[in-house]
Protein backbone atom coordinates (compact mmCIF):
# COMPACT_ATOMS: atom_id res chain seq x y z
CA UNK A 1 0.00 0.00 0.00
CA UNK A 2 1.97 2.90 -1.29
CA UNK A 3 0.04 5.60 1.51
CA UNK A 4 1.57 3.71 4.01
CA UNK A 5 4.76 3.92 2.64
CA UNK A 6 4.44 7.47 2.24
CA UNK A 7 3.50 7.97 5.45
CA UNK A 8 6.02 6.22 6.69
CA UNK A 9 8.55 8.61 4.33
CA UNK A 10 6.82 11.51 6.22
CA UNK A 11 7.60 10.04 9.75
CA UNK A 12 11.49 9.47 8.21
CA UNK A 13 11.18 13.43 7.30
CA UNK A 14 10.70 14.04 11.08
CA UNK A 15 12.90 11.91 12.79
CA UNK A 16 15.75 13.38 10.56
CA UNK A 17 15.32 16.68 11.42
CA UNK A 18 13.25 16.35 15.25
CA UNK A 19 16.17 18.37 16.32
CA UNK A 20 15.52 21.53 14.10
CA UNK A 21 12.71 23.47 12.81
CA UNK A 22 9.96 21.13 11.18
CA UNK A 23 8.26 22.30 7.82
CA UNK A 24 5.18 20.50 7.96
CA UNK A 25 4.08 21.70 4.42
CA UNK A 26 7.16 19.21 3.81
CA UNK A 27 6.35 16.54 5.32
CA UNK A 28 2.75 16.70 3.96
CA UNK A 29 4.34 16.96 0.55
CA UNK A 30 6.58 13.92 1.36
CA UNK A 31 2.89 12.44 2.36
CA UNK A 32 1.33 13.53 -1.13
CA UNK A 33 -1.09 15.37 0.57
CA UNK A 34 -2.52 19.08 1.59
CA UNK A 35 -1.18 19.64 5.21
CA UNK A 36 -4.64 19.86 6.26
CA UNK A 37 -5.01 16.66 5.24
CA UNK A 38 -1.87 15.39 6.53
CA UNK A 39 -3.31 16.31 9.44
CA UNK A 40 -6.27 14.83 9.95
CA UNK A 41 -5.37 11.75 8.84
CA UNK A 42 -2.09 11.98 11.27
CA UNK A 43 -4.75 12.61 13.78
CA UNK A 44 -6.98 10.00 13.12
CA UNK A 45 -4.56 7.15 12.79
CA UNK A 46 -2.61 8.25 15.83
CA UNK A 47 -4.89 9.73 18.20
CA UNK A 48 -2.26 12.54 18.52
CA UNK A 49 -1.70 15.57 16.51
CA UNK A 50 1.37 16.10 14.32
CA UNK A 51 2.46 18.63 16.51
CA UNK A 52 2.29 16.56 20.33
CA UNK A 53 4.35 13.97 18.35
CA UNK A 54 6.74 15.83 17.40
CA UNK A 55 6.77 17.45 20.66
CA UNK A 56 6.67 14.02 22.70
CA UNK A 57 9.59 12.61 20.89
CA UNK A 58 11.63 15.60 21.82
CA UNK A 59 11.02 15.69 25.21
CA UNK A 60 11.79 11.61 25.14
CA UNK A 61 14.94 11.92 22.89
CA UNK A 62 16.28 14.53 25.35
CA UNK A 63 16.00 12.54 28.37
CA UNK A 64 17.67 10.21 26.75
CA UNK A 65 20.39 12.62 26.41
CA UNK A 66 20.61 13.41 29.34
CA UNK A 67 20.65 9.91 30.77
CA UNK A 68 23.53 9.17 27.98
CA UNK A 69 25.56 11.97 28.03
CA UNK A 70 27.00 15.02 30.14
CA UNK A 71 24.99 17.69 27.89
CA UNK A 72 23.28 20.17 29.73
CA UNK A 73 20.20 21.63 29.83
CA UNK A 74 20.73 24.92 28.56
CA UNK A 75 21.91 23.00 25.09
CA UNK A 76 19.09 20.42 25.11
CA UNK A 77 16.72 24.25 25.32
CA UNK A 78 18.49 25.56 22.09
CA UNK A 79 18.95 21.93 20.51
CA UNK A 80 15.31 21.32 20.40
CA UNK A 81 14.15 24.55 19.42
CA UNK A 82 12.82 26.36 23.26
CA UNK A 83 13.26 30.03 23.53
CA UNK A 84 14.16 29.56 27.15
CA UNK A 85 15.43 26.92 29.47
CA UNK A 86 12.46 27.64 31.95
CA UNK A 87 9.83 26.85 28.90
CA UNK A 88 12.25 23.67 27.88
CA UNK A 89 11.95 22.58 31.97
CA UNK A 90 8.36 23.15 31.94
CA UNK A 91 7.28 21.10 28.90
CA UNK A 92 9.95 18.38 29.86
CA UNK A 93 8.38 18.38 33.63
CA UNK A 94 4.82 18.25 32.46
CA UNK A 95 5.68 15.43 30.00
CA UNK A 96 8.19 13.03 32.22
CA UNK A 97 6.59 14.07 35.25
CA UNK A 98 9.93 15.78 36.84
CA UNK A 99 12.33 17.96 35.77
CA UNK A 100 15.55 17.17 33.97
CA UNK A 101 17.78 17.51 36.98
CA UNK A 102 15.81 14.46 38.39
CA UNK A 103 15.22 12.38 34.88
CA UNK A 104 19.34 12.30 35.23
CA UNK A 105 19.99 11.65 39.12
CA UNK A 106 16.98 9.00 38.50
CA UNK A 107 17.09 7.26 35.49
CA UNK A 108 13.43 7.53 35.67
CA UNK A 109 11.81 9.04 31.93
CA UNK A 110 8.84 8.34 29.85
CA UNK A 111 9.88 6.73 26.70
CA UNK A 112 7.73 7.58 23.48
CA UNK A 113 8.73 5.48 20.31
CA UNK A 114 9.01 6.79 17.42
CA UNK A 115 5.62 5.80 15.00
CA UNK A 116 5.69 3.19 12.07
CA UNK A 117 2.56 2.80 10.45
CA UNK A 118 1.71 -0.76 9.33
CA UNK A 119 -1.72 -2.52 8.54
CA UNK A 120 -2.68 -6.28 8.99
CA UNK A 121 -5.75 -7.58 8.00
CA UNK A 122 -7.03 -11.04 10.00
CA UNK A 123 -10.13 -12.75 9.26
CA UNK A 124 -12.89 -12.24 6.94
CA UNK A 125 -15.63 -13.67 4.91
CA UNK A 126 -14.60 -15.86 2.14
CA UNK A 127 -17.20 -17.86 -0.13
CA UNK A 128 -15.05 -21.00 -1.19
CA UNK A 129 -17.10 -22.39 -4.18
CA UNK A 130 -17.75 -26.29 -3.89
Amino acid sequence: MEWLDKMNDAIDYIEKHIDEKIDFKEVARIACCSLSRFQRLFSFVTDVTIAEYVRCRRMSLAACELLNSDIKVIDLTSKYGYESPETFTRVFHAFHGIPPTSVRKLGIHTNYPRISFQITINGGNFNMGT
